[in-house]
């Protein structure tokens, strides 16, 4: 499964990339996109990390897939980061730049720049949800994978209990001042969904300490959210649902302690309240990182696929 690989927006004279899925079959009309964004925490993860069985499955529904690398926090916050460079992503795709990258490396393939969808796992998850109100155009529908959401809520600030000892410890000066120095990264050590670190990274080892520190303390939202619990307007989406937000499903493991499927459910909650066209779609037994460890068959992917399915639905819909 070929990819190309284009920047879609430069920060401090560094490239951010995207790698660019392309379907073998054209279909009859311009192919609708996809943007998949990966998850970590905010601060760990790559695209490359993304289930290649998804992208399969989009590119096999005729779908162009965007796997987008973003800024890693904490060297740069969430909002001016992460939620800012996945709102430029879907700019750039909704305003030609996608095209144009495509017809300058060889690609002749009709985009339908019009019908832009947003998935995610995870801190992905929430950057998809953030398109919803972060944005000049908002995207066809959005696919939420157990995202992080409900910032007020006491859970984000109580230690993670069963996780390594060694990840309670403190760490050092030196670690921390390094890992806050990497103001443009988008490339840190293992996800949470345990694929391999991007061996292009400098030193993934360091990164990972940090972010997993802040995960088992119960840091990860001070972390990349310096002024928590100021301002959680900026970031939370639950705070942000209004009768406008494009149709968003949500799929969540019921068994998921990382982020409770309660928090899922509440903002299901709000969008339902707010008229927003909402599926939610649970997969029995699955913690926080099945995404990543799922196979392609499996009673999971028959499950999680129904997030898919719904997009589709949408799609259809746009075209009558």
């Amino acid at each position: 499964m070929a990819s190309l690989r284009v920047p879609y927006k430069t920060v401090d004279d560094v490239e951010i990339p995207t790698d660019i899925y392309l379907p073998e079959h054209a279909g009859p009309k311009p192919a609708p996109i996809l943007i998949m964004i990966h998850g970590g925490a905010f601060m760990l993860g790559h695209a490359g990390i993304n289930n290649k069985d998804q992208i399969q499955e989009c590119l096999e529904r005729g779908w162009i897939v965007l796997a987008i690398e973003h800024r890693l926090c904490p060297g740069v916050n969430l909002f001016e980061g992460p939620m800012t460079d996945v709102r430029d992503a879907l700019s750039w795709a909704q305003n030609g730049g996608l095209v144009k990258a495509l017809k300058a490396n060889g690609k002749d393939v009709a985009v339908d720049a019009e019908r832009v969808m947003v998935m995610g796992t995870s801190s992905g998850g929430h950057l998809a949800l953030s398109t919803a109100w972060n944005s000049d155009n908002a995207p066809l529908a959005i696919l939420d994978f157990y995202g992080a959401k409900c910032f007020a809520d006491p859970f984000w600030t109580k230690p993670m209990p069963d996780m390594p000892k060694h990840f309670y410890d403190p760490l050092s000066e030196a670690d921390v001042k390094a890992v806050y120095g990497e103001k443009a990264v988008f490339i840190g050590g293992l996800s949470l969904e345990g694929q391999a670190p991007d061996p292009n990274h400098a030193n993934p080892k360091q990164r990972q300490g940090f972010a997993m520190h802040q995960i088992a303390t119960g840091k990860v939202i001070n972390t990349i959210w310096p002024s928590y619990p100021s301002h959680l307007e900026r970031i939370d989406p639950i705070l942000n649902v209004n009768e406008n937000w494009p149709p968003t499903a949500i799929v969540h493991g019921t068994a998921d302690t990382t982020i409770p499927m309660r928090l899922s459910k509440e903002f299901e909650e709000k969008l339902r309240g707010k008229g927003v066209r909402t599926a939610f779609f649970e997969v029995e037994g699955e913690p926080h990182t099945f995404v990543g460890k799922m196979i392609k068959g499996s009673e999971t992917w028959k499950s999680q696929k129904r997030g898919f399915d719904w997009l589709e639905e949408r799609l259809k819909e746009s075209y009558s």
